[in-house]
């Protein structure tokens, strides 16, 4: 059983590659933006659609953090956590890591074309 939880934008093929990316190789559980109950929905920020978000007990983790916290759960985590560790101690470590993400969000569409995989809520049931 799993005590972290992916939310991401299952409308997106890029999105859902990064998103099994983590899970396939973690414990991580993953919810898309078009499964979210109310209940975890009101956990997360008004803007919840503009970025990945991890859920980790009463923590929320958003946007660059997130993606930092799911791929630290994975089996590349041994040699990931200590480097996050490290770059935690440097004060605009932050801000570059969130600008990372959103430079790779902005563009994900670009990205979508080299690696992707069928969002959920676009297939067909």
């Amino acid at each position: 059983m799993t005590d972290a939880t992916l939310i991401y934008d299952d409308a997106c093929g890029f999105c859902t590659w990064a998103a099994e990316f983590v899970a396939e190789r973690s414990d991580v559980e993953l919810i898309g933006f078009s499964d979210l109950d109310e209940r975890t929905r009101e956990r997360l920020p008004a803007d919840y659609e503009n970025c990945a978000h991890l859920i980790v007990g009463d923590a929320v983790y958003s946007c660059g953090a997130a993606m930092e916290q799911g791929f630290v759960r994975t089996d590349l985590g041994d040699d990931l956590a200590p480097l996050a560790r490290f770059l935690d101690q440097f004060e605009d470590y932050t801000r570059v890591r969130e600008r990372l993400y959103r430079e790779v969000a902005d563009r994900r569409d670009v990205l979508g074309s080299v690696v992707s995989r069928e969002p959920p809520a676009q297939s067909e049931d």
